[in-house]
């Protein structure tokens, strides 16, 4: 076992670290939910030394665990229990590599953390739209290995409409490099979109050139209360109309998701009028003024108040009330964490039937669950609803197998969106968490022509095993 990190150790540039205590970060997810064991965190700092690390572990017949910024919900970022495998961090390659607000694109080292290319955007005059939770930590590569989506993607879609280009280091060291940033090459088959959602599997990211986006001029917040997910969804459907092209978020909390936020950080909570149930927050941006967007904003919503669909309003009047309005979003998942155990669900279903999917969701768990309260965080836009089913910990403690009882939740959820031509995983990725979930769902040709892939590039089995696809 000592062999190959040696022969690791002698490659130039690359950093091993193998003490289980300078692992212990490696080894375990944000949520402490995944855990593992490995031989050695390996990191390199350029597309060179991953090339050689992964020729290297490619000889030896060693697994290869790729390693971002570690904030995967699914478990598809730390090792099995099997020690067999490296860890391959991307952290030291966090260059940006070039920036050219002329062609509106930036190109990027795969360990560059997301608000670090957020931000080199804005020092351009430029938006990179890409924003999520943990922008503050997940990187470049791991956006792009699990396809994000995000706030934004209403507008701007998901990452795999942001990337223009790629360069990866295949199993078997083997460099490619298409990092083009064309809008139009219709020369073949599209190589980069086999990398993007492959949660590591066909190869290593090792650089990006993304789609960036002139900023706009300016921008108008809401957040809207309703009485009933129903006057919710009317009433976004009210303003996709009103602003084609120019809505960036559509943000559907449920009152007991804004309450678990209030509980918890009650110096982040914001007050709601008497009967709220939901709350939608709006996001438009445009030309113009921020005043003319204002007003733009509050006449397209005239008719819905005037029919009694929103109980009020509160529009941010400057950046700070904006930021007040977004941090409740923006805190769900750690809110989350300290109130209970969540089964979260990272479901989408076509817009049109987010009414009937809620419905029959609540209905299924007041029948089969009574103990789980049921919140729910939407980005309403896209028809992505992470359906939650909150246990307290007390109940949690008295199952006789978390493990099974998790599956059977996600079924119950799952299967109502299956019915729908909805999925199960929207924007999180699949890891280990959802294997099950794939061989249940997916079509058995869907899987054969994926084995397929990965079987060409990855004839050893060694990238990234146990992940994404289920087993033959």
């Amino acid at each position: 076992m000592s062999e190959i990190i040696e022969t690791l150790r002698a490659l130039p540039g690359v950093s091993v670290t193998d003490t289980p205590e300078d692992m212990a970060g490696n080894l375990i997810d944000w949520r402490r939910r995944f855990s593992g064991k490995a031989r050695a965190v390996v990191a390199p700092d350029s597309t060179e030394a991953v090339s050689a690390v992964m020729r290297a572990c490619w000889d030896a017949g060693v697994p290869v665990l790729p390693q971002g910024g570690n904030t995967s919900m699914c478990g598809g970022s730390v090792p099995d229990d099997s020690g067999t495998a490296i860890i391959l961090s991307l952290s030291r390659m966090n260059r940006i590599r070039s920036i050219d607000p002329e062609d509106d694109s930036v190109t990027v080292d795969a360990g560059c953390v997301l608000q670090v290319v957020q931000e080199a955007a804005l020092d351009h005059d430029r938006l990179f739209p890409m924003s999520l939770g943990a922008e503050g930590s997940c990187q470049i590569g791991g956006n792009i290995a699990t396809n994000a989506g995000g706030t934004a993607a209403l507008r701007y879609g998901n990452m795999r409409d942001l990337v223009l280009g790629i360069e990866a280091v295949l199993p078997d060291g083997t460099i490619w490099n298409g990092l083009r940033t064309l809008r139009k090459n219709n020369s073949g088959y599209d190589l980069k979109h086999l990398f993007i959602g492959s949660e590591g599997t066909l190869g290593i990211v090792t650089g990006a050139a993304l789609r960036l986006f002139p900023r706009p001029a300016a921008e108008a917040t809401t957040l809207l209360f309703f009485a009933t997910a129903d006057a919710a969804l009317k009433t976004a459907a009210t303003l996709r109309a009103a602003f084609p092209g120019e809505l960036s978020a559509l943000e559907l909390l449920s009152r007991s998701e804004q309450d678990i936020v209030a509980r918890h950080f009650p110096d982040r909570a914001l007050a709601m009028p008497e009967g709220t149930g939901w709350t939608l927050l709006v996001e438009v941006a445009g030309a113009g003024t921020e005043a003319d967007l204002q007003d733009k904003l509050m006449a397209a919503l005239e008719a819905p108040m005037e029919a009694g669909d929103v109980l009020d309003a509160i529009l941010a009047s400057n950046e700070r009330q904006r930021e007040a309005i977004w941090l409740p979003r923006h805190s769900v998942t750690e809110a989350n964490m300290h109130e209970g155990m969540g089964l979260t669900h990272d479901i989408a279903i076509p817009i049109g039937k987010v009414p009937e999917f809620l419905t029959r969701a609540d209905a299924l768990l007041a029948e089969k669950l009574p103990d789980a309260t049921p919140v729910v965080v939407g980005h309403l836009g896209d028809g992505n609803m992470h359906y939650i089913a909150m246990f307290t910990r007390e109940f949690w403690a008295k199952l006789d197998d978390p493990k099974v009882f998790t599956k059977d939740v996600g079924h119950l959820l799952n299967d109502i969106a299956a019915d729908l031509g909805g999925t199960f995983s929207a924007e999180h990725g699949i890891g280990t968490m959802h294997l099950p979930d794939m061989a249940r769902y997916k079509a058995a040709p869907e899987l054969a022509m994926m084995h397929a892939i990965k079987a060409t590039l990855d004839p050893k089995g060694l990238m990234n095993p146990g992940r994404l696809l289920p087993a033959q």
